[in-house]
């Protein structure tokens, strides 16, 4: 005999979304891809009912410099989360595995120990034809990727809220 598991998930779109209030966390370094990456983010939190007064763009030089922002902004209690964005391209020397590991790390740990989700819309690719293609060109647009993740993140946050009370 099967027994039905209980399931808890977030959804992209909900009445909850209205409320939520998102930063989103761009590096300047590759402009080029990252405008389309804010546009992208932008986007889709408006289309999924974040109201646009509430969506802070907050802008740090490089990739490196997004996980102590993201910290900053995660402490200062006037965000529910972060979707941070950048592109990182390999060049021919190490530094692109230093920003690339950095950035990642950072963010994954602003994340866990503030309870603030981060959402990973950094690009790490080989060549700029890489990012713009995944900056809305030909493989959709990482930006729109990352703040769907955390809108359903935010939203799985509610539900398991109201699971552990009932």
């Amino acid at each position: 005999m099967t027994t039905a598991i209980q399931t808890i998930e977030g959804h992209y779109v909900s009445p909850e979304n209205a409320k939520f209030r998102i930063a989103l966390l761009a590096s300047r370094f590759n402009e080029l891809v990252v405008k389309e990456l804010i546009a992208g983010a932008q986007d889709w939190l408006v289309r999924s009912g974040v109201q646009a007064t509430n969506i802070t763009l907050v802008r740090v030089p490089g990739a490196y410099e997004l996980s102590h922002v993201a910290r900053e902004l995660a402490l200062c209690g006037k965000i529910d989360g972060i979707v941070a964005l950048g592109c990182i391209i390999r060049g021919d020397t190490a530094h692109f595995e230093f920003v690339a590991q950095a950035a990642n790390a950072g963010l994954q740990q602003v994340s866990v120990t503030t309870s603030v989700p981060v959402s990973f819309g950094v690009l790490t690719v080989e060549t700029l034809d890489q990012a713009l293609a995944r900056a809305g060109s030909k493989a959709g647009n990482k930006g729109a990727e990352a703040a769907q993740s955390l809108v359903e993140v935010l939203n799985l946050k509610i539900a398991l809220r109201a699971w552990s009370q009932a």
